[in-house]
């Protein structure tokens, strides 16, 4: 899988000509579905010099899944973290 970087208006936001983003390196890392990866690529997002402006725009394409900007997309929405312990759940347990 290759992501097609091409397009995006980001001028001036990468330090040097020809600097990969943290998501060019292993591009099947964003959308892996064990948790273990998941933790991993949003790690690498924190880093990255266009997470800010990659999080706003799979906010308005509504992504449907994977690792945007550091967040966690599930059907166009960022997904809730886990909940502490000791937090009530939202709906009671029969």
């Amino acid at each position: 899988m290759s992501i097609d970087t091409s397009a995006a208006p980001l001028p001036g936001v990468l330090g040097s000509p020809g600097e990969p983003w943290p998501c060019q390196n292993d591009p099947d890392l964003w959308f892996a579905e064990s948790s273990d990866r998941v933790e991993a690529a949003k790690q690498l997002c924190r880093q990255c010099p266009v997470r800010e402006v990659c999080l706003e725009g799979a906010l308005a394409r509504r992504e449907p899944w994977g690792v945007w900007g550091g967040e966690v997309f599930e059907r166009g929405r960022v997904r809730s973290g886990k909940r502490g312990r000791g937090r009530p759940r939202k709906c009671s347990v029969a």
